[in-house]
């Protein structure tokens, strides 16, 4: 025996030092290694109602806006307003360069009071053919009746119907020139007029009482007709253009009341309201469009273009089984939780409904309320992995 011992000395020391650490091997194999089991963390399914909200991101933009511009061509001579400022209605914001436009107006002033003046010089022409036409009436009258008595001759009777032709001639040729005379006045004063407007249009004058939201031309620009100057909107149709995800959109509709939280202010939300949902959705980015209205707008008007994170409150849903959303994984295409059966996690497929924004998620399918499920793993589960129920996992929220 001490010989069989002494030839195998080495061996069996060999085989004492690798049996300790294969056991320490296996040890750590099965408490921290593969076989270990998973930390989770479990929560109480409650049966409870849960206010749905929708979150979206809007742009400022003004519903009403007027782009002030020139009706003709010509260059801007000077600008009376800046990006920032209130304007009232009919208030001046711009003029236009009048080039000759003074002087073609004084130019046809001149001429409509020539050709009141003529017109003036024909009338008093009338009223003399007017009485020489009344005197020929009655001078071809009285000849006629003394041609009757052959108290003159038959000649001088003639003599004073042709002087009657020739008054009643000129007379008409003299009402004739009375017409084209005032014709001529109303075309010149018609022509002065439209010079008048266009002066009156080199005026860029603002149409509504508003905020100058921007101004595109600088003055000594030249400017053609359907050029905005200046862009003016209403403060009171500022409203929020906003995109939500078509998946969550269920349920939104106009008069839903919606918070607003503006970039710039920083402040608390601002109260507001969906005013009308787009018939028409965005097929590339997936998103469903509203428009939303401020309650009451700020007393610092949000710049137009500006970004905005917009909450929409959707109507309480009936008490149902609720989860957290880190409880919901999909596995093999199902959506489902995990469930602890003997110690065991068991995969449940479930429907889900109404969502918060505070992660709570109703069940619709799957789960009557009661049931324990995992919350939160070390790392994924399968069917029939080791666990060990923890309270909490580092890293992760309670």
């Amino acid at each position: 025996m001490k010989r069989w011992i002494a030839a195998n000395a080495r061996t069996l020391l060999l085989a004492g030092i690798l049996l300790p650490l294969f056991l320490l091997f296996v040890l750590v194999l099965v408490r921290s290694g593969p076989l270990a089991p998973v930390p989770v963390s479990l929560m109480t399914v409650t049966r409870q109602a849960v206010t749905p909200s929708l979150f979206g991101i809007g742009t400022v933009e003004a519903r009403f806006t007027h782009r002030i511009g020139p009706t003709l061509t010509g260059r801007l001579l000077r600008i009376e307003v800046q990006p920032g400022d209130p304007v009232s209605a009919g208030q001046a914001v711009g003029t236009m360069d009048p080039v000759d436009l003074d002087d073609r107006v004084k130019a046809q002033e001149a001429a409509l009071r020539r050709a009141e003046a003529a017109v003036s010089a024909v009338e008093a022409q009338i009223r003399e053919a007017q009485a020489r036409k009344t005197f020929a009436e009655g001078q071809a009258e009285r000849y006629a009746r003394l041609l009757a008595t052959r108290a003159v001759s038959r000649e001088d009777a003639e003599a004073r119907r042709q002087e009657l032709d020739v008054a009643r001639a000129a007379f008409e040729a003299v009402r004739a020139n009375l017409e084209v005379a005032r014709y001529d006045v109303g075309r010149l004063r018609a022509e002065r007029d439209g010079l008048l407007r266009q002066r009156a249009n080199l005026e860029l004058v603002s149409p509504i009482t508003g905020l100058v939201a921007r101004r595109d031309v600088d003055p000594g620009t030249t400017v053609v007709p359907g050029q905005p100057v200046l862009e003016v909107v209403e403060p009171d149709s500022i409203r929020l253009h906003v995109r939500f995800d078509q998946q969550r959109a269920a349920g939104l509709r106009a008069g839903l009341p919606a918070r607003v939280m503006l970039r710039s202010l920083g402040t608390a939300p601002i109260p507001a309201q969906v005013v009308r949902v787009e018939p028409v959705a965005d097929a590339v980015t997936e998103e469903v469009l509203a428009k939303v209205a401020f309650a009451r707008l700020p007393a610092t008007v949000p710049p137009l273009g500006e970004l905005a994170e917009v909450t929409v409150d959707l109507p309480i849903s009936p008490p149902a089984p609720v989860v957290l959303n880190s409880c919901l994984h999909r596995v093999d295409g199902q959506l489902g939780v995990w469930l602890l059966d003997n110690d065991r996690p068991l995969f449940r497929p479930v429907t889900t409904g109404a969502a918060d924004l505070e992660g709570r998620v109703q069940i619709l399918g799957g789960l009557e309320g009661g049931e324990r499920v995992v919350l939160y793993s070390r790392k994924a589960l399968r069917a029939g992995s080791r666990v060990k129920v923890v309270e909490h996992l580092p890293g992760k929220s309670p």
